[in-house]
């Protein structure tokens, strides 16, 4: 078999060669790929960071959007008080005295002490009662031990809520009876039966009248202003409109604890603040995406763009104009003391601010949160930018398609130069072999020249 080898007829170094000339075919084009790759990515990219500003930005604004985000309220009370107060959005401001005279408890009763868990107590039934709610149980040679009714009754699925355990204490071991329920209605009562009274086992001995009562049902009872409330639970939230009190321990001596409640101004200060940041936040994306610096001659992406000026002079306009709605007493930014400076960032004047906190919270909440109100107008127009097929959205689509055709372009051009270096490889092959043939035959004749006999000299 005769081993070959390019380049080796005519000593040129063929693979060098095809593979410079390929490269030099595909440079332009692959130059061009790249710079518009490039173009494109940055664009995408510079898309990819203004959608998040405006994203971040509608997130500030959609918590703006609801009357309740000005709304908080505070409740104070005194140290050591005998409840915690919760106030929310629709607590009228106020001042009140409580005195907690009872709180909420839960039946529990206990049987008597036996030897141990495993003594039988008897057969039958076992009638018991929550309340108005009861269940039934039926106590036989499969359950008879004390330790069996614990966990039959535990097991029951009509059980109301009743929980059965066992103690062990120096008085033997005692089955305890909990009620998940508090409230004075909610007693716990057992009708024992027992089915034969021959066996020297009495089930009876579970009956209330032989129970040890640990801790009765009771209602929680506690005054307002002097006049008495009382409930089944701990917990008073259908007293005072938007009050919540959780009652934690009865009051000393029946001394009333006050507490007040109050508009938390700090919160409503602190929304404004958070929704002037956000903005500024944005604006500074905006700027950069959009800016030229004439010293260092560098552009932001999106400079000259058309859809990023859009953006801009839409949300600016609704930033700046008086809001469409009757009725509202402060219509526009300006009027609660949020101005924009000459370098164009919103700025706080704490002053007016506090002023018309003081003056009508309510304002700022209509203000922002009202049908035609600032956050309800911003959160419409950033939703239209931000969907699929808004304007950012179908540039987004516009710059991936486009990428992607690059990918296209590419791969056409790796086969066509595939293509040409397959077609200069057979080319430079003949041409190799063709100066092999001249070499070999010039070698022939170089040699036949030789052999041929000198001149001869006559004499």
């Amino acid at each position: 078999m005769a081993i070959s080898s390019s380049g080796i007829g005519s000593g040129i170094d063929i693979e060098s060669l095809v593979s410079q000339l390929v490269a030099a075919e595909g440079q332009p084009a692959t130059l061009r790929l790249n710079k518009q790759e490039a173009v494109f990515q940055a664009d995408l990219s510079a898309v990819g960071l203004l959608k998040a500003a405006l994203s971040e930005f509608q997130t500030a604004v959609k918590g703006l959007a609801d009357k309740t985000a000005f709304q908080e309220r505070t409740a104070t009370t005194e140290t050591d008080s005998p409840f915690e107060i919760t106030a929310g959005t629709t607590a009228v401001s106020g001042s009140y005295d409580i005195e907690v005279v009872a709180l909420a408890k839960a039946a529990k009763v206990r049987s008597a002490g036996f030897t141990a868990e495993t003594d039988t107590i008897g057969t039958g039934t076992l009638d018991i009662s929550l309340g108005t709610s009861s269940f039934s149980i039926t106590i036989d040679d499969t359950n008879k031990s004390l330790a069996g009714i614990r966990d039959a009754i535990n097991k029951d699925e009509s059980n109301p809520g009743i929980t059965a355990s066992i103690i062990n204490v120096d008085g033997g071991h005692q089955l305890v009876l909990s009620s998940n329920q508090e409230g004075a209605e909610n007693t716990i009562d057992i009708v024992a039966t027992d089915n034969d009274g021959a066996d020297g086992f009495d089930l009876t001995q579970l009956s209330t009248a032989n129970l040890t009562t640990i801790q009765a049902a009771q209602d929680a009872q506690m005054k307002v202003d002097g006049q008495m409330v009382t409930r089944n639970r701990n917990r008073f939230s259908d007293v005072i409109t938007g009050i919540t009190f959780d009652l934690k321990k009865v009051s000393t001596d029946g001394e009333a604890s006050n507490f007040k409640v109050e508009l938390n101004d700090g919160s409503v200060k602190s929304k404004v603040f958070e929704f002037v940041a956000a903005f500024n936040d944005l604006s500074k994306v905006m700027d950069g995406l959009g800016s030229y610096d004439p010293n260092t001659k560098v552009a932001g992406q999106l400079q000259g763009d058309p859809g990023l000026r859009a953006i801009k002079n839409q949300i600016r306009q609704v930033m700046s104009s008086p809001i469409g709605e009757s009725g509202l007493t402060y219509t526009s930014l300006a009027s609660i003391g949020i101005k924009t400076s000459e370098a164009g960032v919103l700025e706080n004047d704490l002053t007016k601010l506090d002023e018309v906190i003081s003056a009508d919270a309510d304002a700022i909440a209509n203000l922002f949160a009202s049908d035609n109100g600032l956050a309800t107008t911003l959160d419409t127009i950033l939703s239209g930018f931000l969907k699929t097929d808004g304007m950012l959205g179908s540039r987004t689509t516009a710059l991936e398609g486009r990428i992607k055709a690059l990918a296209d372009d590419r791969g056409n051009l790796e086969r066509r130069l595939t293509s040409i270096e397959a077609r200069l490889r057979k080319q430079f092959g003949a041409m190799d072999s063709l100066v092999a043939n001249l070499n070999s035959t010039s070698s022939f004749l170089a040699q036949q020249l030789e052999n041929l006999p000198g001149p001869r000299i006559l004499k």
